[in-house]
């Protein structure tokens, strides 16, 4: 993930509920009904590695940092707000709540050679009107930036949820010769009561202590309650989707600051959900070799809890097949060599039960199909032709494939005119008035398709 802005175009993006995302950052989100033990909040998250967090509402305190009179060393993130929000009075709603709540909060801080850099990554409940009013419930993942810097140049921050690229000129630079990097994007944030956009946000896997899970008494309740870190600690964290546990500044003139520590909050649920499973793609391909030698395969790439889960599939000759993750963040992959049956129904299966026990094991079926690749989708506005070149990862029992219009689904034509220096390629070359699509789909008889954006030539 890696994304470009200028640094007036990060003041704009204060508030912003948009964006995309790279991963499947979040897996399920609580359906309700929702009650006022939960402020009419969703009760808690699961993410893709199997994690299941509540809305962290605990008065648990740190048997690791003691707190003062005035700033206990909660285990929750709960801000006390005069007239809103009375941390030493019972958590009740509405009357004395919150105007902000986590699930989950990160945050981290480089200070070192002028730069002033904190970040935050958070799973937060709010209200639309900013208060706790009964109706106003919404939820949002959230990823801050604030830099201060005193060199205009281009900077790269990495952390553990992606990669932001920021361009400061000159005229950045204030008379005080500063200029602060501001960005929050906020995904999630829908009609009250929705709690599902959160789901498509930034954040996730939620990150967690390498010293945790962390076990304090709720005084409220007396009943023991486990944490994936303490916001009191700063301690390195595992769990990011790309494997960059880590918030790193890179810059003009060798500038390169970063850290491993995070501060991070977040309550273990008791609630039992299945192993998250997203199936991600699943493709065959058949060729053969110079001596005539079928050369073949059935690849699976999903996205499951990492090590100690286990993920495996029976491929289409009914054959089990052991997947593999190389790095903890919960990429899997397997193949067979078997020959494969195009459009064949596969049985995908994962198991966290070894890390989460009460975890159940999930299988989820999938189509075996071949992959269609679009060499060239070009149009020349002096002839009126449109030019599509693709092919099928099946080789030896080249299946049909068709063009259609991406946009609108209107059938452009089948592509069944040879390629010269290429047998394994087809082509369609065709006239289109008065305007070409902006993106062309091709679909193969087996399942396959691609889409790519129309070159215009002369």
């Amino acid at each position: 993930m890696r994304r470009t802005f200028s640094t007036a175009a990060t003041a704009a993006l204060l508030g912003l509920a948009a964006g995309n995302t790279a991963q499947a950052a979040l897996f399920a989100v609580d359906s309700g009904p929702y009650g006022n033990d939960t402020a009419g909040f969703a009760a808690w998250y699961q993410d893709s590695h199997g994690r299941v967090l509540d809305l962290c509402l605990s008065k648990a305190l740190s048997s690791r940092v003691p707190g003062t009179p005035n700033a206990p060393s909660y285990m929750c993130a709960l801000l006390p707000e005069p007239g809103v929000f009375d941390d030493t009075e019972d958590i009740v709603f509405p009357g004395n709540f919150p105007s902000e709540a986590f699930w989950f909060t990160a945050d981290a801080f480089i200070q070192q050679g002028g730069i002033n850099l904190g970040y935050g990554a958070a799973l937060e409940a709010a209200f639309n009107t900013e208060q706790p009013v009964d109706g106003d419930q919404i939820s949002f993942a959230r990823i801050r930036l604030r830099v201060d810097l005193t060199s205009a140049g281009s900077y790269t921050i990495t952390h553990p949820y992606g990669v932001e690229v920021f361009e400061v000129t000159a005229e950045d630079l204030g008379t005080d010769g500063v200029v602060a990097i501001n960005l929050t994007r906020d995904i999630g944030i829908g009609a009250p009561g929705d709690f599902s956009g959160a789901l498509k946000g930034d954040v996730g896997p939620f990150l967690r202590s390498v010293n945790g899970p962390y076990e304090e008494t709720n005084p409220d309740t007396g009943t023991l309650e486990r944490f994936v870190g303490d916001p009191n600690l700063e301690e390195q964290v595992t769990g990011s989707p790309f494997g960059t546990n880590y918030l790193r500044i890179q810059g003009p003139n060798g500038l390169d600051l970063r850290t491993e520590l995070f501060a991070v909050s977040g309550k273990l649920s008791t609630v039992q959900r299945p192993t998250p499973l997203i199936i991600q793609r699943s493709t065959y391909s058949r060729d053969s070799d110079a001596s005539g030698a079928t050369l073949q395969s059935q690849d699976l790439f999903v996205q499951a809890p990492p090590p100690p889960g286990l993920a495996s599939f029976r491929d289409s000759a009914d054959a089990g097949v052991e997947m593999t993750e190389a790095d903890g963040t919960g990429h899997w992959y397997g193949q067979s060599t078997a020959a494969p049956t195009p459009l064949a129904e596969l049985e995908v299966r994962a198991d966290n039960s070894a890390a989460i026990p009460g975890s159940s094991s999930t299988t989820l079926p999938t189509i075996l199909v071949d992959q269609v690749t679009i060499e060239r989708a070009e149009y020349n506005p002096g002839s009126g032709q449109l030019l599509i070149v693709a092919g099928s990862s099946d080789r030896i029992a080249q299946p049909v494939l068709t063009a259609s219009d991406a946009a609108s689904g209107t059938p452009i034509g089948p592509l069944d005119q040879p390629v010269e220096d290429d047998a394994t390629l087809k082509r369609l070359d065709t006239g289109i008035s008065p305007i070409p699509p902006a993106r062309v789909t091709v679909n193969s008889a087996n399942g396959g398709s691609d889409t790519e954006e129309v070159l215009i030539v002369q």
